[in-house]
């Protein structure tokens, strides 16, 4: 009730005030007051004023009291356009897809929106003739009226659209001939900035004209399958070098294909399937870029396998189907190493099969039904499916075998695995959400992929980074993707179920449906490279029901309109308070989606950062590849939690960081890491493989480092004989890492806690230095030092970093001093109360030419070698690098110069390099870290294997300035 009269209270005051002080144009208020009335569901808001700009009216956006877009996606509206929208003169983008309940046709008046940039009225129901008057919307770009009912032709008129880059009339019932340009009469071939010719699934008829095409175009996709065209392939198609996907299948097309085509190196997909073409099978060398090739259900002459099956190296799919190729089937063929798929039924190839030799590795199935191969010969390298079914090799004793038998194919298409949600089921309207296991209410749709790369629908790799494109720019929960039941439909093109999922409560809201439908419908939105362009098709939404009206007494409005005059006197204050809290709450916001940033704007599709060289593992695939995390591939575990040894499908070997529930970060702390670690990279750093964040989980995936940590080879743990000359190599291999840390790293960092355990040894003991992942980031150079709350191992803590509480490249420095000190004595920093730092420099004898007075300290393993290579120099070195004042010690660039110097000084080769965090918050300084009390209280016991990056969480508490 209390909200009731609350409400009544508002509306009293707005309609008092709207009299006055409404912000939204007259005009554009009229206008939208009748696209109002003429439709059914339109969002709740609409209902609540008449001020469209002032109350912000779900998909109305306004711009100095005009209304400049209206984005109404996925809304359920039920209606029709009448020529009323023409009004709207200041309209930029206008977007009404994926509502089927919107029919009837288009007006004439739709020409009147003169500013009009974006149209969009995919997969509704409109119907009749695309008006002329839309080649007068000089300012269109962006043109899409696919999947709706409209017949008749296709205006010439949109030939005056010289800006419009993309135009899409898929999926209606046009008819007739594509217009061209005449001396009095505009056409198609006018559009130079086009990049997009979406005109397939029509009945489009005629031949397609040679003057549609020209050398000045820009052209990526020419999708004019499922027509009716006839004639021959325009010579002209040559011309257009950025073609990338060229479908002109399922038509009836005659004669020769055009000896220029194989000009179009761009091209990826190339599908001319389904016609009458004649001929000489098309030469299509050079052609490198090609994955996907249907030359099927033609007419060619009678010849052997071309040379260019075996020379197209970014093959994934041949398809010739029902031709007349002939002879023996090229070996070469299965060798190239993207093939996937080859299906060669019903043509007459003969004599052996060779598939003795070397296999691609990707290849899954060979096709190649109704053919007279008398013969085969197979190696061990292929053991997928081979189809050969009505071939004479079959009624020999290979009769009995599943080549001569209709298989199925052992491996399922890919679908997003609920498994770790067990057996949960939900309300018939709701779904499991694969990230949260709870039931919600997805938005949901079909996905039409029209020129894919890839046939293989098994493999997981592909579809996951399906799912993380989407939930990274359309700025989803991590995991809350769903894709289900991939195929290739009659029309060729690859279908895919989605489901996207709320990131909280069961519902998207109304203002996120409308940015999601605008993305996929838009165009915004774009997929990995190998899906090719797209279409999509939402399912209705079904919103959170609004609360019902609740009657209200003759008294009770009396009571409410002298309660309003006191909230107006409460306005005031409110409106101050809401200031102050604006900024808060968007941080909050920032906080509560961490990946945000990774979205891009509808005006910038490019703005999304990229992950370099990492990708997302799904945790289903990490728990396979540890045997479910078993004890027995646990190789290491700190505060942050443990790390397992994986192997993955394709061999490599892993290491897989996965945080405990007691330890994990924010969201926005591990998106920080996982963007930054995955654009560092250097031979002597531990890259980053990929990253899994579904299902409560933050797991981060490393390369797999063989040799364990400096600190456990310099112990003896491991069993290697660290000599001198490594010991030298190991410590350039880990400056170099450092330098390039501070020096080339964007933004370039200071790890703040380097030591023994943080630096590993490859295989060929080549040093990697590890945990910088959640280190500081320098972004102020000017200052010279980030101000922040000290941490660090004791014993490497650099101490005027510990008193000033100001941290600069020059801290690591000093701990990588402590670190060359510990390859001379192989012992730790602090042990029975002694700091090696004051141990050495108070033993240094520079008389002693061959120990430098440190006989007793040094390492047993190297003591007593022959010649200690420039130990004197290392030894000063490691020592300039432990100076009190930071201001007396040398950069890590300065460090590897001299490193360097004394390698090559005796004459050891620098180019090669070969050869679990324990660090602590110490809050305010007190007095030196190493004096003897200090070291009386704190003996270090480091024995920790490195745990693979930030074995530290980020602390909860703001950090001092």
């Amino acid at each position: 009730m209390a909200a009731a009269r609350l409400l009544l209270c508002y509306l009293i005051l707005s309609s008092a005030i709207y009299l006055t002080y409404s912000v939204t144009d007259p005009r554009d208020v009229a206008i939208l007051r009748s696209l109002k009335d003429q439709w059914e569901n339109t969002p709740p808001s609409w209902q609540k004023s008449d001020d469209p700009c002032g109350t912000s009216w779900e998909g109305v956006t306004c711009n100095n009291s005009r209304v400049t877009a209206l984005g109404l996606s996925t809304m359920g509206l039920r209606g029709k356009l009448s020529g009323d929208i023409g009004g709207l003169t200041e309209l930029i983008s206008l977007d009404l897809s994926f509502n089927r309940g919107l029919t009837g046709s288009l007006s004439p008046r739709i020409g009147d929106l003169q500013k009009l940039n974006i149209l969009i009225l995919a997969g509704c129901s409109f119907s009749g003739s695309i008006p002329r008057e839309l080649g007068k919307l000089a300012e269109l770009s962006f043109l899409a009226l696919n999947s709706n009912n409209f017949t008749g032709e296709i205006p010439r008129t949109l030939g005056n659209l010289a800006k419009l880059y993309w135009l899409d009339l898929a999926d209606n019932q046009l008819t007739g001939p594509i217009p061209v340009s005449t001396s009095s009469s505009p056409g198609l071939d006018l559009l130079k900035k086009a990049k997009h010719f979406h005109f397939n699934k029509n009945q489009l008829s005629g031949s397609i004209p040679d003057n549609l095409f020209s050398g000045d175009m820009v052209l990526i996709h020419v999708l004019f399958d499922g027509n009716q065209f006839s004639g021959s392939i325009p010579l002209t198609l040559g011309l257009v070098q950025t073609l990338e996907v060229l479908r002109l299948d399922r038509n009836a097309l005659n004669g020769s294909v055009p000896s220029n085509l194989n000009n179009l190196t761009s091209i990826v997909e190339l599908n001319l399937a389904h016609n009458g073409l004649s001929g000489r099978l098309p030469d299509l060398s050079g052609m490198n870029s090609l994955n996907y090739l249907d030359l099927s259900n033609n007419s060619f002459h009678q010849s052997e396998a071309p040379v260019w099956f075996s020379t197209l190296q970014s093959l994934t799919t041949l398809v010739i189907e029902y031709g007349s190729l002939q002879g023996s089937v090229p070996q070469k063929l299965f060798t190239l190493p993207q093939l996937q798929q080859v299906k060669l039924r019903n043509n007459a190839f003969n004599d052996t099969l060779n598939m003795g030799g070397t296999i691609g590795r990707q290849l899954t199935l060979v096709d190649l039904q109704n053919n007279a191969i008398s013969s085969i010969t197979l190696g061990s390298g292929y053991k997928n499916t081979l189809i050969l079914i009505g071939n004479p090799v079959c009624d020999t004793a290979l009769g009995n075998t599943n080549y001569c038998q209709l298989q199925q194919q052992s491996a399922k298409p890919y679908s997003t695995s609920l498994a770790n949600c067990g057996s949960k089921s939900c309300p018939a309207d709701q779904k499991v959400s694969p990230q949260s296991c709870d039931c919600a209410y997805p938005y949901e749709g079909t996905f039409y992929f029209r020129g894919p790369s890839f046939r293989e629908l098994s493999n997981a790799n592909t579809f996951h980074s399906l799912e993380m494109s989407l939930w990274v720019k359309l700025d989803l929960t991590p995991g809350s993707v769903s894709l289900q039941n991939p195929f290739f439909n009659i029309d060729d093109y690859l279908q895919v179920q989605l489901g996207l999922f709320p990131p909280t409560g069961k519902y998207f809201n109304r203002s996120e449906i409308e940015r999601i439908g605008f993305a996929l419908s838009n165009q915004t939105y774009k997929p990995p490279p190998e899906f090719g362009p797209y279409y999509f098709i939402a399912s209705p939404y079904t919103f959170q029901a609004e609360r019902g009206e609740t009657s209200i007494s003759s008294r009770q409005i009396i009571g409410i309109a002298v309660g309003c005059t006191i909230l107006v006197l409460l306005l005031v204050g409110l409106a101050i308070y809401a200031m102050k809290q604006k900024k808060l709450a968007e941080k909050a916001i920032g906080l509560s989606k961490p990946f945000g940033s990774w979205a891009p704007s509808r005006n910038d599709s490019e703005s999304a950062p990229q992950l370099k060289g990492a990708r997302w593992f799904s945790y289903d695939e990490l728990k396979k590849c540890t045997s479910n995390f078993s004890t027995r591939n646990e190789i290491g575990s700190g505060g942050y939690g443990k790390v397992y040894k994986g192997i993955l499908s394709s061999g490599q070997v892993i290491a897989i960081k996965r945080a405990q529930h007691g330890s994990m970060q924010g969201g926005l702390e591990f998106k920080t890491e996982i963007e930054l670690l995955s654009r560092v990279h250097h031979k002597n750093l531990v890259g980053l493989v990929g990253f899994c964040f579904e299902q409560g989980e933050q797991i981060l995936v490393y390369e797999y480092i063989s040799n364990g940590t400096l600190r456990e080879n310099l112990s003896g743990k491991t069993g290697i004989y660290l000599d001198w000359k490594r010991r030298l190599r190991v410590a350039l291999g880990s400056a170099r890492g450092l330098a390039y840390l501070h020096e080339l790293a964007n933004p370039p960092i200071i790890h703040r806690d380097v030591k023994s355990t943080n630096i590993l040894l490859d295989q060929n003991l080549t040093a990697k230095v590890a945990d910088f992942g959640l280190s500081k980031l320098v972004s102020d150079s000017s200052k010279g030092h980030v101000s922040t709350q000290v941490k660090g191992t004791l014993g490497y803590l650099d101490p005027e970093y510990y008193l000033t509480q100001q941290l600069t490249e020059k801290s690591d420095v000093y701990s990588f001093g402590v670190v060359m000190l510990e390859m001379i004595t192989a012992k730790q920093p602090i042990e029975k109360g002694k700091y090696v730092v004051r141990e050495v420099r108070a033993a240094i004898n520079k008389n002693d030419d061959e120990h430098y007075g440190l006989s007793d300290m040094i390492d047993p393993i190297i003591r007593s070698a022959p010649n200690l290579i420039a130990f004197t120099k290392f030894v000063d070195l490691a020592m300039q690098c432990v100076e009190e004042s930071a201001a007396d010690r040398p950069t890590m660039s300065e460090v590897v110069k001299m490193l360097e110097t004394i390698l090559q000084n005796d004459g050891l080769e620098t180019n090669s390099t070969s050869a679990s965090s324990s660090i602590t918050d110490f809050g305010t300084a007190i007095g030196h870290p190493y004096n003897k009390d200090a070291l009386q209280r704190k003996e270090i016991s480091d024995t920790h294997a490195f745990d693979y990056s930030g074995g530290y969480t980020i602390p909860r508490n703001v950090e001092p300035k």
